[in-house]
């Protein structure tokens, strides 16, 4: 693929997506790699430079990582962000040391230099630390170029080399000119141009996938959400009558859905696609059945997933390839690299060890929730498709916590139209990000009329956030939230109470489950 590109090396962080997410906000295309790959396979990806990420563990210690030592030979430039620029300052002889003082939070960075990094900035900046250890002695040929009141190395380059570090994180939205220290990094001290879009991913994709597939047979797992919905006209626009979209009714579906999938990707919707539907809502009851542990609700629906898609190909015959909306998030939170498992997504950490089909496609999984939005839009998929609200691959069956049943799921679908009815009358459904309603295993005493009653507490939740990695409650105004609450509880059979959840991302995750 002929574009410009940083490359990520994950070192285990929390924040590595984010790294990737800023450098494309820059128009360059960068992706994450784990620390461990060859210098033969880095360089065939001849990126300008690299970023290397931070992490858990401690350079000096028994569980130090380390990538390939041919990489500081390499001669482009290195961007060392917290273990990064720790990392750097270890291999090349300094000194890393424990902090006598640790940083967490937002922290003012003085600046000593604005000769790259920090070009164009104020004397003071506001940055985001998260650190035990710290730079005691730099490398030689290095110099400071921002300090803190306890941490002396801050920031340092060495112009000679084409390295550079960082302790703390400008990747995260808490430091204030963050974005810009990484373009003067990737457009300064990497000399990108900045003429990656949209328009080159989506041409140079489906060059890929035409490429990849010849003339075989693509089955895509539609469930009519972005971004499966996405893949499918993208996937279409590549191999046209080639593709099969198969859409499996599990049974978790939010109200109405099946019939409004149908509507937009049936005989009588406006792609002319190979469409077939599936309903499994038994089938899928009855593989969940006693099931209540979070991780084992959502293996048992991927592995369900794939076996229909199994059967279906078989009668279709002869089908290769399955096509997936799997996007970047989703990778993240199953484990990339060294990043840890948040939780098994139905398409990721969710397939089973056996999968018959010859390759699984899955055009989107470098991207976020924005850019696959970004890309319906140049596929020329329709606004009211692109914007709708995200819905999880496992559904319903991650928005009720404990075992899941047709009655649980009748009673979140109806709490969940209601809630999102409220929302659109109140306008604020180009605000929120994603809203729904789940089904919490609480039961409680309550009272309707002169009965008691002991029935469920419905929670319903809400968050902004533009890359769904990170995301914030929203605040919605208490009206909006009484009348969904009077409603549910008037016009929902077995529910006596209901929360609203504060949370942000982290601590929890957007979804419960």
């Amino acid at each position: 693929m002929d574009k410009e590109m940083i490359i990520v090396l994950d070192f285990g962080g929390q924040y590595n997506q984010l790294i990737a997410r800023r450098v494309r906000e820059c128009n360059v295309y960068c992706e994450v790699q784990p620390y461990t790959i060859s210098i033969e396979e880095l360089k065939k990806k001849n990126p300008k430079g690299i970023i290397l990420t931070g992490g858990p563990n401690s350079v000096y210690g028994p569980k130090g990582l380390f990538p390939d030592q041919q990489l500081w030979e390499m001669g482009i430039p290195i961007l060392g962000i917290c273990y990064g620029a720790q990392l750097i300052t270890y291999v090349l002889g300094g000194k890393v040391s424990p902090a006598p003082s640790n940083e967490y939070g937002k922290t003012e960075i003085l600046v000593d230099s604005k000769e790259c990094l920090f070009k164009g900035m104020e004397d003071t900046e506001i940055m985001w630390m998260s650190h035990s250890d710290h730079i005691e002695i730099m490398p030689e040929g290095f110099h400071v170029t921002a300090h803190t009141t306890v941490c002396p190395v801050a920031a340092m380059e060495n112009p000679e080399k084409k390295m550079y570090g960082t302790q703390f994180h400008p990747e995260v939205m808490h430091s204030v000119k963050g974005k810009e220290l990484l373009a003067n990094f990737v457009y300064g001290a990497c000399g990108c141009k900045g003429d990656w879009k949209m328009d080159s991913f989506v041409e140079t994709t489906v060059d890929e996938i035409r490429r990849k597939v010849g003339d075989g047979k693509v089955l895509c797992a539609l469930s009519g959400g972005v971004d499966s919905s996405v893949a499918a006209v993208l996937l279409s626009k590549a191999v046209g009558k080639q593709l099969t979209c198969v859409f499996v009714n599990h049974g978790l579906l939010r109200k109405n859905e099946s019939e409004e999938v149908e509507a937009v990707f049936g005989p009588e919707g406006p792609y002319d696609l190979n469409f077939i539907k599936v309903d499994a809502r038994q089938r899928f009851y009855d593989k969940l059945a006693g099931i209540t542990d979070p991780e084992a609700k959502r293996k048992t629906i991927g592995e369900e997933f794939i076996r229909v898609f199994e059967e279906e190909a078989k009668k279709i015959g002869a089908v290769d390839f399955l096509v997936q909306g799997t996007i970047y998030p989703d990778v993240i939170e199953s484990g990339l690299g060294e990043s840890r498992v948040i939780k098994s997504h139905h398409n990721v950490g969710g397939l089973p060890d056996y999968v018959d089909f010859k390759e699984i496609i899955e055009p989107l999984r470098m991207l976020f929730k924005d850019e696959v939005r970004k890309v319906g839009l140049e596929l020329g998929i329709p606004e009211y498709l692109v914007f709708r609200q995200p819905f999880p691959g496992p559904g319903l069956g991650i928005r009720i916590i404990g075992e899941v049943t047709p009655e649980k799921v009748k009673i979140v679908q109806e709490a969940d139209f209601i809630f999102r009815e409220e929302i659109a009358k109140a306008g604020l459904d180009k605000e929120i990000n994603q809203y729904f309603a789940a089904l919490t295993n609480m039961r409680s005493v309550g009272v309707m009329g002169d009965f008691r009653t002991y029935d469920y507490a419905v929670a319903l939740r809400a968050v902004t956030t533009s890359d769904f990695m990170t995301a914030e409650a929203a605040k919605i105004p208490w009206d909006v939230l009484e009348k969904a609450v009077s409603r549910i509880g008037n016009e929902v059979d077995h529910v006596n109470r209901v929360f609203y959840d504060c949370t942000g991302k982290p601590p929890g995750t957007i979804e419960f489950e």
